[in-house]
């Protein structure tokens, strides 16, 4: 269980390169989902993450407009050529699945306010369907993650670039609010055409490129706007960058993830190619397949879901070296999926480039990165090991005390990610985090 904290005491505790936005934003009580109400989200795991609009068809960056000054009028223009020949929303969602993913989310409008669905609210009318494909991606979209049995996340942006109010919203005041009438008319349709979503997932809250989302909240009323999203669907889990404190933290990027076991929920987002760019990028190099697993056994054994973010070209398909990658991991997560879905992180504190925990039930599960460094560990864990056995292949034989074990490792088969399940006699029990301390509940 987890105790409220404000960012600066969250920030204390981190001690690690886990870098959240928005931890200090605002508070309304009741609209926060509950622990038990967070659990199948945080048992989920791993997700697609999707970056498509019309960046992608200059294919230099969801940020293209913006950085290259390009005129509103003149970046409009590119809605003339968003006709997508190979778009298959149920080509993604299985390649999501393939992947072992459990989730997606996909950008259903950015900060260039162009709308991937049949938006009355839109200014000017700036969406898929009134564009020569006559398309609403999110349509597609929600029902090919229900027909695969993932569940389905909305990225939305309140920003738009196309608005002098964004830049200036005090003085240019009018303009601002008009801005954000639309963000509230387009956020209340995502959430009442489609069916149940499961996750809305804000970005770009702050104004002018200053500050933070909760800077950003006297304009966007936050609480305002995810009371709405309640009133449809009371369960959403609702992300923190709308300028309210949300469900869940992110941690956003291709660093690290190194430190202890954080004590909140939280989400790892990053590229699964160089991080450059979250849109299409043709040529854009991708992760190798041991860098995937490391990140992933990083994250869970922090706690942690990971959303791994894919660009589709402007044709709408994956790059295929990213789909070859992807098609990999499952083949690690499908193997070893009792290691990670459903899991929580724990009983032990992670050593930084040598393994973590995770336990479920009676089991634990020890992902090793570096077994040569991990021979040289003792273990505290409370209650008997009734059976030990490695997963990934190999031996392994256990030597032990009262709530002390050495696990010795015999011959491995070579393994990124070395996988120990230790059978205990008794349930594991969850951990109890304290605002200085970590202890084990009684």
């Amino acid at each position: 269980m987890v105790k409220e904290m404000t960012g600066d005491e969250l920030k204390s505790m981190l001690k690690s390169n886990i870098h959240f936005k928005s931890l200090d934003g605002l508070k309304e009580p009741g609209l926060k989902l509950t622990d038990g109400q967070l659990e199948p989200w945080r048992a989920m795991k791993l997700g697609l993450f999707i970056h498509w609009g019309l960046y992608s068809i200059l294919g230099r960056g969801e940020w293209a407009m913006h950085n290259e000054k390009i005129p509103a009028e003149e970046y409009a223009k590119l809605k003339e050529q968003f006709n997508p020949k190979y778009f298959d929303a149920q080509e993604w969602a299985e390649t999501a699945r393939n992947a072992g993913m459990k989730y997606m989310v996909l950008t259903a409008r950015h900060h260039d306010g162009f709308a991937l669905w049949d938006s009355p609210g839109s200014y000017k009318n700036y969406t898929s369907m009134n564009s020569p494909a006559k398309l609403d991606v999110v349509d597609a979209y929600t029902r090919a993650c229900r027909e695969a049995g993932l569940a389905v996340g909305l990225y939305y942006s309140p920003m738009d670039w196309r608005f002098p109010g964004y830049f200036q919203p005090r003085e240019l005041l009018d303009n601002a609010l008009l801005m954000k009438k639309q963000c509230h008319d387009q956020v209340e349709e995502l959430v009442s055409k489609y069916g149940r979503i499961d996750i809305v997932w804000y970005d770009g809250s702050w104004l002018a490129h200053k500050g933070t989302d909760p800077d950003g909240a006297w304009l966007w009323d936050p609480i305002t706007l995810n009371k709405m999203v309640r009133k449809y669907n009371p369960q959403t889990v609702i992300n923190p960058r709308s300028g309210w404190e949300g469900d869940f933290f992110c941690d956003e990027g291709s660093h690290p993830v190194h430190g202890q076991i954080v004590p909140v929920p939280w989400e790892k987002n990053m590229c699964l190619g160089s991080g450059v760019s979250w849109g299409y990028l043709p040529g854009d190099t991708v992760m190798t397949l041991p860098e995937v697993i490391t990140m992933l056994v990083n994250v869970l054994t922090r706690d942690g879901n990971l959303l791994l973010n894919v660009g589709p070209d402007p044709e709408g398909r994956f790059p295929q070296e990213m789909v070859t990658r992807l098609n990999e991991l499952g083949e690690f997560t499908n193997k070893y999926a009792e290691s990670i879905f459903g899991t929580r992180a724990g009983p032990l504190q992670p050593v930084d480039d040598v393994f973590g925990t995770v336990y479920q039930d009676n089991k634990i599960y020890l992902h090793i990165l570096d077994p040569q460094a991990f021979a040289g560990i003792d273990l505290e864990i409370p209650g008997y090991i009734e059976a030990a056995d490695v997963l990934t292949g190999g031996s392994v034989t256990v030597e032990q005390t009262e709530d002390r074990q050495t696990i010795k490792l015999g011959k491995l088969k070579p393994a990124v990610d070395t996988i120990v399940r230790l059978e205990m006699r008794e349930a594991v029990k969850p951990l109890v985090f304290d605002k200085y301390e970590l202890h084990r509940s009684k």
